[in-house]
């Protein structure tokens, strides 16, 4: 009985010994090492201005739409006042061409109604004359005079009317169509320029905290010279550079664990977003005498699956990876 126990213990043994070389010959799990990322928006002016007010400095949060700073432009308001009087020139004018002063319209008037008369007149004088005429009391010549007023009168009366259609009409087609272009374009320089004096007050795009403030009282800057940048520091991600022989397996919304040490080596759990093959510059050259081959570098994008407070881009993250990220 005692040899069989003994034996049990020696196999037992050698078991845990077994084991014990099994982890030791094990290779050491591959650490990854990352870092948080976050979205950055440079904040430039679309026109020049010189800074009168500053609302906000380096560390302030600020949200969407917040006015953060603005900028003052004499030339650009001087300009519009400009362009306004330009607009009310341009409207009167069109104005003009589209109608006719009503004192202008009724002498017209009174001079077709005149010609009106003087038809009447010769008409009624070249009746006469044809009559004499054709009763022997009247020359050719006089009847002939009397025909020649009566055109001349009737082409006098069209003319007269011509006049007063002109009048009531105003100006040609073509004029008020100019008149009108000419408001337009007035109108568009003026809205143009209300929209530029409107970019002097500069305004927060995203909900974010400014990590860098180049603007300074006084200072003039120039469209797209940067005077803030903000990160938007509600999400965050993590990034890590990965070989694409560890990417084996890893796709689009898994999971795993990363261990970030700036929060007391928290664990964050995390979803894959994005995986982007780097640039030439990241590959990884094998040496040939080995028969291996170049390997791309990938970038995994993943982020928190929940909300982790205190984190900041910048700090590191780590995983002990596996191939395919588990």
């Amino acid at each position: 009985m005692g040899r069989v126990l003994r034996l049990l213990i020696a196999l037992a043994c050698l078991g845990a010994l077994g084991v014990l070389l099994w982890f030791a010959t094990l290779p050491p799990p591959l650490v990854v090492q990352g870092e948080v990322s976050t979205d950055r928006v440079d904040i430039s002016p679309r026109v020049s201005g010189r800074i009168r007010v500053l609302n906000a400095d380096v560390g302030d949060t600020v949200k969407k739409d917040e006015t953060i700073a603005e900028l003052e432009s004499p030339q650009l308001v001087s300009a519009m006042h400009s362009t306004e009087a330009a607009l009310g020139v341009a409207q009167a004018d069109l104005v003009r061409v589209n109608s006719t002063r009503p004192e202008t319209i009724a002498a017209r008037q009174a001079e077709v109604d005149a010609a009106q008369a003087d038809v009447v007149l010769y008409q009624t004088n070249q009746q006469r004359q044809e009559r004499l005429f054709s009763s022997a009391a009247a020359a050719q010549a006089t009847v002939d005079e009397s025909r020649r007023n009566l055109e001349a009168a009737i082409r006098k009366r069209e003319a007269a009317q011509a006049n007063l259609e002109l009048a009531v009409s105003g100006a040609s087609k073509e004029e008020k169509a100019l008149a009108a272009s000419k408001v337009d374009q007035a109108r568009a320089t003026l809205d143009q320029q209300k929209t530029d004096i409107a970019e002097l007050t500069i305004r927060a795009p995203i909900d974010g905290q400014v990590t860098t403030r180049v603007a300074e009282l006084g200072e003039n800057f120039s469209p797209g010279a940067p005077l803030f940048s903000l990160i938007d520091i509600a999400h965050p991600w993590f990034t890590f550079n990965l070989r694409e022989d560890l990417l084996e397996g890893l796709k689009i919304g898994d999971t795993f664990a990363v261990t970030v040490p700036a929060l007391g080596n928290m664990l964050v759990d995390v979803k894959v977003t994005v995986i982007n093959a780097q640039g030439q510059y990241a590959t990884w050259r094998a040496t040939r005498a080995t028969g291996d081959f170049d390997l791309r570098t990938f970038e995994v994008r993943a982020e928190p699956v929940a909300p982790v407070e205190g984190l900041r881009p910048g700090m590191s993250a780590i995983a002990s990876w596996k191939k395919g990220g588990r």
